[in-house]
């Protein structure tokens, strides 16, 4: 989206740092804005005893820790010091986690985009757990983060959402006025079969950064629960998951387990796609719509997810997609797509046509765009300036 506001705006991009993108990345984000300014800010390191440390602390905070380790007073200061300049017209957050910096009373109007309903789905992070300490934690994390993200959404000038299910869902809980829905889109040029990779057979692919706590999850329900009852029709099904910073205990099944694959981070996902049989989103957890079903759609997969995987998107089961929420009938989904190939190669035509049609990037970036001008209704040009 940003590619596409580039074209006619004047975006300054700024993000919080933890030096681990390459030089390459940096000089790269010229495609998507214009400036680039880059706050130092330090995470503790994932299962470290640091980590397990601010998880301790956070019980005293009042923010969830999702929100709270986010925090950067770097971030504010250069949010005001660009608007006190002049020049911006608009300022948009990203995610509710950087609003914690965005300061109040700002002297142009502000959008929250948010690319999720958050306290929905720490609720159901809290729904699934069986561990009772586990439990517990989750229960609080839920109750602050809603309390959060009811105070966050009037704060700013207008909300804008990923899908109608969760415009209306803020609306009903939070009391939100102004805001709005945009669509999910896709680079439907960047996501398109290269033809050179063959597709492996009874070969299933997930993507995502599993260092998101929903896409953890969805992979342990997979290998836990789905996994085995596809082996006993396929017994020589094999999983690959793609993303950054896998958890430890999906390394050590891939170490001992050859049919379970495990790459980390990639510089393009597209060819782990491209061999993919199957590609599923085992999801139980989440909001917001799934931007990686739209790229599955577009390289042409046939794909297996479950309800709330797809929520949000405008797909129709046994059409674009099928919908499982047991593990039976997502293994029998799984099975029916790698034993029927007429079956796999219908729907995965079906979900390509569908996606290059509707769901570009330039028809969203077009809708983004109006609800910009919409908070910015006093500028008389056509150009503007954007802080994200």
């Amino acid at each position: 989206m940003l590619k596409e506001l580039k074209r006619d705006h004047h975006i300054t991009y700024l993000t919080l740092d933890d030096r681990s993108a390459s030089e390459e990345e940096r000089e790269r984000s010229s495609e998507y804005c214009n400036e680039l300014v880059c706050i130092p800010h330090r995470q503790r390191e994932k299962f470290s005893p640091a980590f397990y440390a601010e998880l301790l602390l956070n019980l005293t905070s009042r923010l969830p820790y999702a929100i709270k380790k986010y925090e950067s007073a770097g971030m504010r200061r250069e949010i005001l010091r660009h608007v006190k300049a002049g020049g911006v017209d608009v300022v948009i957050c990203d995610f509710l986690a950087p609003a914690i910096n965005v300061p109040t009373g700002l002297t142009c109007p502000s959008i929250l985009f948010q690319h999720n309903v958050e306290a929905m789905i720490w609720k159901r992070h809290y729904e699934v757990q069986r561990s009772a300490p586990k439990k517990a934690y989750l229960f609080r994390q839920w109750q602050k983060m809603q309390a959060f993200e009811a105070k966050m959404c009037p704060q700013f000038n207008c909300v804008v959402a990923v899908s109608r299910e969760d415009r209306e869902l803020m609306q009903q809980e939070y009391g939100v006025e102004n805001i709005y829905d945009v669509p999910t889109g896709v680079d439907t040029t960047f996501f398109r079969p290269s033809g050179q990779i063959a597709c492996k057979p009874n070969n299933l692919v997930f993507t995502g950064s599993m260092d998101w706590l929903p896409n953890e999850d969805a992979i342990r329900y997979f290998t836990e629960e789905i996994t085995p009852r596809i082996k006993k029709t396929v017994p020589d099904v094999t999983l690959t998951v793609v993303g950054r910073d896998p958890y430890p205990s999906l390394v050590e099944l891939s170490k001992r387990d050859p049919s379970v694959i495990v790459t980390g981070r990639v510089e393009d996902v597209r060819p782990f796609m491209e061999e993919a049989a199957v590609y599923i989103v085992p999801l139980r957890i989440g909001g917001g719509t799934r931007l990686k079903i739209y790229e599955a759609m577009a390289m042409e997969k046939a794909i297996v997810s479950t309800s709330i995987g797809a929520e949000g998107l405008p797909v129709t089961d046994g059409e674009e997609i099928l919908l499982a929420d047991t593990p039976e009938s997502f293994a029998d989904a799984v099975v029916r797509l790698l034993q029927q190939d007429s079956l796999a190669s219908n729907i995965a035509k079906r979900a390509a046509a569908r996606v290059r049609e509707e769901f570009g990037w330039d028809k969203v970036g077009e809708s983004f765009v109006r609800i910009c001008e919409r908070a910015i209704s006093s500028t008389k040009h056509s150009e503007f300036s954007l802080i994200a």
